[in-house]
């Protein structure tokens, strides 16, 4: 059962010498912040008239090339394409109100269970306000696109994000259960940023949506060295025990957050008018499974380099749960290239 407050609570944790050099080495990317972040800098994105177009690239949406909706004709696929643009932007408020502002706002109050210089404490702040607009930003380009399109959202309340964390939390042993939001929010802010990095390119897409995504990307980047940061004095601040029972569940956390959410896009169909068993062959065969993991590794690729940099997979049982989720690809040696 969801509980809010699981994303949010952190163990207390015991600190060495190798966190505090860490926290001493931390260097901050939000000098400029109150002019280049883009709740500081940037206006409200506003979506022109112009009729029909592409709103989602259809590549990165493998259920539109499926026969079963190519068939179906145009108007389906663009109806699609819609859809997947909301899940897009409800995930991205859903990502930033329940999995990564509750984890920055105990930063900032000095409640995260880590010891951290009060450069970081103010970074969170920052980073605070910047994911609440980023939810905003979303939400309101989500009703301008209705009222463009006509479409209709049909998504899940929560993101399949939430459930799957959940079961992350349930799994970690009692000593270490409540550092999931943390894990999760370095997974998600470290990943994020490549994850954006194509759609501000695709001038086929609204220039409203394009410029949306790059505003959320830019202030990403800044998020990104925070976070890859926060991973180093998290991880050194863990005991070797907690690092062996919270290791090997950082492949479920990644997964979490990389997998697609099969059931909004099997939403997606019926509320298209597809049967069940119609709707089940697509999602099947638009998302095998070896691809699907073979996707999910390259897009995690960053984060785990930077686990196998602090040696976490070094610890047998962490190594098997990469393996095992098909995330192993990365080697001691390139790590260290």
């Amino acid at each position: 059962m969801y509980r809010e407050m699981a994303l949010a609570d952190l163990v207390t944790i015991p600190r060495d010498e190798a966190a505090a050099r860490d926290a001493v080495a931390y260097q901050s990317k939000f000098g400029s912040w109150d002019t280049r972040a883009s709740v500081r800098a940037k206006p409200r994105r506003l979506l022109d008239s112009a009729g029909s177009r592409l709103y989602y690239p259809p590549e990165l949406l493998p259920i539109v090339s499926h026969p079963l909706i190519t068939a179906q004709g145009e108007a389906l696929r663009h109806r699609l394409l819609v859809q997947q643009l909301f899940g897009y932007l409800h995930f991205t408020t859903e990502l930033e109100e329940l999995a990564v502002i509750p984890i920055v706002s105990k930063i900032s109050r000095g409640r995260s269970g880590l010891v951290l210089p009060e450069q970081m404490r103010e970074d969170a702040y920052k980073i605070a306000t910047d994911e609440a607009w980023h939810a905003q930003f979303s939400y309101d380009l989500i009703r301008q696109v209705e009222s463009e399109t006509g479409v209709r959202r049909c998504i899940p309340e929560l993101p399949a994000f939430v459930g799957r964390l959940d079961r992350v939390r349930s799994m970690l042993p009692a000593e270490v259960r409540g550092a999931e939001g943390l894990m999760f929010s370095i997974v998600s802010e470290t990943l994020i940023s490549s994850i954006l990095a194509d759609l501000p390119r695709d001038r086929r897409l609204p220039t409203a949506v394009r410029e949306l995504v790059r505003d959320h990307a830019e202030d990403e980047g800044r998020h990104h060295a925070y976070f890859r940061s926060l991973l180093r004095i998290f991880w050194s601040s863990l005991s070797g025990r907690q690092r062996r029972q919270i290791g090997p569940h950082f492949p479920a956390a990644i997964r979490a957050f990389l997998e697609p959410d099969l059931r909004a896009l099997a939403g997606s169909l019926s509320n298209a008018g597809l049967s069940a068993e119609a709707a089940e062959q697509v999602l099947s065969e638009s998302y095998p499974q070896e691809a699907t993991t073979r996707t999910i590794a390259a897009s995690a690729a960053t984060t785990v380099r930077y686990l196998v940099d602090l040696g976490a997979l070094k610890d047998p049982r962490t190594a098997e749960a990469f393996a095992l989720a098909g995330l192993s690809d990365i080697s001691e040696g390139e790590a260290s290239a």
